[in-house]
């Protein structure tokens, strides 16, 4: 197996909303919030739903891997629920190796809202039901062994028994690939973060916001100055201006698509994350990785969801 993916087993929920839907419900536009079962299905409830997908961060780049004709596989947990059930078949369908089997569990399966505004911002409202319940159990070591890379999220640090899980998977990793995930997930756990950069990770994924956040840094020569010292892979992606990788003391730098009709953000980052992977693991070079992750992301960012 090429690359093993393990974050969270999120059903995804997609409904266009307004900005008046997120003031009126205290939301933060473009960030993920976690929230429990009954504010689920307060907000769900005045919601149109749109497309009901197998997600989760990493889920969609592993999709976005598989899709590209390389051989992954993906650990998440979900219950033995309708949902659960349509999370596995979902994988399973876009050819991937779901390696979990599941078991009644007394809370549902995952479930996130994304809304998406006019503006094509997504912010999500998470209600992480079992796949917040992953731990060191749910980690098979020889799994991860097979594996050339194991691709991880930042939000399996947001709870106790999903950050045994995390530790387990990187001390029986080949190579750890990691996603920050998120600005505020970085600022909750920034002098973690910082260690897993420095000491366990080879390649890392941010977005400008997040590589700022980690780094204390006010402006983006300062984050190059920092990722320089590191002899690690560090891959930020700028929005508009496009995407860097820094390798070493080598800045590589590739531009944004031009003139897209952008419908939907969601997947930006995982998609990227999927064609750079694609590329590590081919053998492509830093400067073709970035140009694959810059066309599936470009892709992703014109159509609903995270599905190319």
């Amino acid at each position: 197996m090429k690359i093993l993916g393990i974050g969270n087993a999120i059903v995804d929920v997609l409904c266009r909303v307004d900005d008046d839907f997120l003031i009126k419900n205290s939301l933060t536009k473009g960030t993920m919030k976690l929230i429990e079962e009954v504010e689920f299905q307060t907000l769900s409830s005045s919601l149109n739903i749109q497309e009901t997908i197998s997600g989760g961060s990493i889920a969609n780049s592993i999709v976005g891997l598989s899709k590209l004709g390389n051989d992954v596989g993906f650990i998440g947990k979900v219950n033995n629920d309708d949902l659960g059930q349509k999370y596995e078949d979902g994988l399973k369908k876009e050819n991937v190796n779901y390696l979990y089997t599941k078991k009644v569990e007394p809370i549902p399966t995952g479930t996130c809202l994304i809304l998406i505004t006019p503006d094509s911002e997504r912010t999500m409202c998470a209600f992480l039901g079992t796949a917040g319940k992953i731990n060191d159990k749910d980690i098979d070591p020889a799994v991860i062994k097979s594996s050339e890379i194991t691709f991880l999220e930042g939000y399996l640090w947001d709870k106790g028994e999903p950050k045994k899980a995390f530790d387990k998977a990187i001390n029986n990793s080949n190579k750890v690939a990691m996603s920050l995930s998120d600005q505020f997930c970085v600022d909750r756990h920034k002098e973690q973060f910082l260690e897993l950069v420095k000491n366990k990770l080879d390649i890392i994924f941010a977005n400008e916001q997040e590589i700022l956040s980690l780094t204390n840094s006010t402006s983006f020569s300062e984050v190059i100055a920092f990722s320089k010292n590191l002899n690690k892979n560090i891959i930020i992606t700028r929005g508009e201006k496009g995407a860097v990788a820094i390798k070493q003391n080598e800045v590589f730098e590739c531009p944004a698509k031009k003139n897209l009709k952008i419908t939907d953000l969601t997947g930006a980052g995982d998609l990227f994350a999927a064609g750079y992977l694609h590329g590590v693991i081919n053998k492509l070079s830093i400067n073709d990785s970035l140009i694959k992750g810059t066309e599936l992301s470009a892709k992703i960012i014109q159509k609903i969801g995270a599905r190319i």
